[in-house]
């Protein structure tokens, strides 16, 4: 298969990728602008070919998730005035939508799209491991430290000097016996 120069940069299409209702997407602007052609045309042919679009494949935005797309994507800021919702495809709506358009252009970005999905799930994957690796090494650490500050302070004892015999304040009275205490009685007054 040749290379066209008119292939859009993996990082791009990475880009424009969304998580939105625990998915990763695209929206239908960003899609038909990789595929090529314009957001009504590849609605219209959604619409069309609605059979092969269920629901884990594409989705309609709500107002909420639309405003929210448009505060932090800057190149979505023309969806703000729009009074339609637009459509999240997933990497199989992504793949489903190129099969429909059947332009050369579409066919070589899908795969591109199907590739930065993968990369995307791949990474997605290789964070979740490190962050596993990290709480596990951080569990070893407190335990570490733990043992380590116990050391410390056997060590800071042992360096302690021992405590002086403190002397006693006032006087300490010895007697051998109490003399006043009930003794034998004497016999002699009878």
């Amino acid at each position: 298969m040749k290379k066209s120069s008119s292939v859009i940069p993996i990082e791009r299409v990475e880009r424009t990728i969304l998580l939105l209702r625990g998915q990763k997407v695209i929206l239908d602007a960003d899609l038909a602008k990789l595929y090529g052609v314009t957001t009504k045309r590849l609605n219209e042919q959604i619409r069309r070919n609605q059979a092969r679009f269920p629901d884990d494949f594409v989705f309609r935005l709500s107002p909420e998730e639309k405003s929210e797309v448009v505060a932090n994507r800057d190149h979505l800021s023309k969806l703000k005035f729009s009074p339609a919702l637009p459509l999240a495809f997933t990497e199989h709506g992504a793949t489903m939508a190129a099969s429909v358009l059947n332009s050369p252009r579409a066919i070589e970005t899908s795969i591109l799209v199907v590739r930065a999905f993968i990369r995307l799930r791949e990474i997605l994957i290789t964070h979740k491991a490190l962050a596993r690796k990290l709480e596990e090494l951080e569990r070893r650490i407190e335990a570490h430290d733990e043992q380590i500050v116990a050391i410390f302070e056997a060590i800071r004892q042992l360096m302690r000097p021992p405590e002086a015999e403190r002397k006693k304040i006032g006087f300490e009275v010895k007697e051998s016996g109490v003399p006043y205490g009930r003794g034998k009685r004497k016999a002699s007054r009878q």
